[in-house]
C-alpha cells in the first residue's frame, strides 16, 4: 500500500491527554470520578468569563480580530511591555510550534531537557527539525550545563520549561544567567513559563526580566492559573522582530472570538486569580509533604502538580488510582504526575497513595 504520510511520523508517539472522568465514572459505575491528570485549576472559570463568552458567541458567524489588538493591549499593560512585542496563539503549545517553524529548517536542532513537556519532541519532528533531548539531573531538574554543551552550530532553538512539566522542578536565577551567557547569540532561548503564577521561590526569576535580551522569548498561557484551558489562549513576549515573525506564521484567525473575550474578562480578575492560586499552593505543600513521607524521592515542585518518580511502577500505580476513581498521569518508566486539586480531591488521592505506596 502506498504510504501517503511521512514515514518518520510512524515512530512519533502521540500526545496523550488526561482520561475523561465521565468515561471512567461510567466504567466503574461511580457517580463521578476525580481528574488529577491535566494540571487544571479546579475552581471553575473566573467571574465574568462565562458571560463574556456568551456575549461573544453571538458574533460567531464573523471572523475574530486576527490582530488580537484588544487582548495584546491588555497583556501589554498588565506585563509592562510594548504590544508589538506580544504574539498570541491557541495556547502556549501552539506558539512553541510557531517558534520552531519560524526558526528551524529541516535538519536544524531543537534542544530541550528530558523528561519535559511531552509536546516538545512532537513539535520538533513535525517541523522537520532534529530533537536533541538532554537527560534531567538525578533530582529531576534541567541539567543546564549539559544543555549548553549540547548546543551545536545546527542548534536554532532551546526550550527551557520553568517550572518543568512534568517534574515541577525549577531553575534559579544564577544558573539561568550562566546558561544565557553561554548560549550563542544566534540561538533563540524560549522560557516556557506555563506555571509561573504558582512559583513561590524568590530565587526562581520571572522570565520577563530576561525579555530584553534579543535571543530570549517568554511563553505564557491562560490555560492554567487563569482557568481558560478549554478555550486555548497563550501569548509570548519577545523582541519586536521575533514577535512579528511569529504573528506571520501563526495560523490565521486561530485566536477565536470567544477565547479573546474570555481572556480579556479573565485578566480583569487578577485578584481572584491570585486568591485561587494561593489555595492551590497551600494544597500543593500539604500534598507534597504527605506523599514525600511515602516516597522520599519526590522532588520539590513550583507548579500546580507533584511528581512521583515511580519508574517501572508508574503505570501500575496509575491503574490502581483509576480503579478507585482517581485519574493521574503516568509517564511509563519514569513517574506519575499528580495535579493539585481541591482538598477533598487530594484527600481521595492520598487515601489511595497510603494504601498502594
Amino acid at each position: 500500500m502506498t504510504k501517503l504520510t511521512r514515514p518518520d511520523l510512524d515512530a512519533l508517539p502521540p500526545y496523550v491527554p488526561g482520561r475523561s472522568p465521565a468515561d471512567l465514572a461510567r466504567e466503574l459505575g461511580l457517580p463521578e470520578a476525580i481528574k488529577l491528570a491535566s494540571n487544571e485549576v479546579p475552581y471553575g472559570p473566573l467571574p465574568g468569563v462565562v458571560e463574556a463568552v456568551t456575549e461573544a458567541a453571538a458574533t460567531a458567524h464573523r471572523y475574530p480580530d486576527m490582530g488580537v489588538l484588544a487582548l495584546r493591549a491588555a497583556l501589554a499593560e498588565r506585563y509592562g511591555v510594548a504590544a508589538d512585542r506580544i504574539a498570541t496563539g491557541c495556547g502556549s503549545v501552539a506558539l512553541a510550534e510557531s517558534l520552531v517553524r519560524a526558526t528551524c529548517l529541516p535538519g536544524d536542532e531543537v534542544v530541550f531537557a528530558w523528561r519535559s513537556f511531552e509536546a516538545y519532541p512532537i513539535i520538533a519532528a513535525t517541523s522537520g527539525a532534529t530533537a536533541v533531548r538532554v537527560p534531567n539531573t538525578a533530582t529531576h531538574a534541567h541539567d543546564l550545563a549539559a544543555m549548553a554543551a549540547a548546543v551545536t552550530p545546527q542548534t536554532r532553538l532551546v526550550l527551557l520549561c520553568n517550572p518543568n512539566n512534568p517534574t515541577g522542578t525549577a531553575l534559579r536565577r544564577a544558573e539561568i544567567d550562566r546558561f544565557l551567557d553561554a548560549v550563542p547569540a544566534d540561538v533563540l532561548v524560549v522560557l516556557d513559563e506555563a506555571y509561573r503564577e504558582f512559583v513561590t521561590d524568590a530565587d526562581v526569576p520571572d522570565g520577563l526580566t530576561y525579555a530584553d535580551r534579543p535571543n530570549v522569548v517568554v511563553l505564557r498561557t491562560l490555560s492554567k492559573a487563569w482557568g481558560l484551558a478549554g478555550l486555548r489562549m497563550g501569548f509570548l513576549v519577545a523582541q519586536p522582530e521575533v514577535a512579528g515573525a511569529i504573528r506571520k506564521v501563526v495560523t490565521p484567525f486561530s485566536s477565536s472570538t470567544t477565547a479573546q473575550a474570555a481572556a480579556l474578562a479573565a485578566l480583569g480578575q487578577a485578584d481572584e486569580m491570585r486568591r485561587r492560586c494561593d489555595l492551590v499552593i497551600e494544597e500543593r505543600t500539604r500534598l507534597a509533604d504527605r506523599v514525600r513521607v511515602l516516597l522520599p524521592e519526590v522532588p520539590e515542585t513550583q507548579a500546580n502538580f507533584v511528581w512521583l518518580p515511580l519508574g517501572e511502577r508508574s503505570v501500575e500505580f496509575a491503574r490502581a488510582c483509576e480503579a478507585e476513581g482517581v485519574i493521574v498521569r503516568p509517564f511509563a518508566g519514569d513517574g506519575v504526575r499528580v495535579t493539585v486539586g481541591t482538598p477533598a480531591e487530594n484527600d481521595a488521592f492520598l487515601k489511595i497513595a497510603d494504601t498502594v505506596l
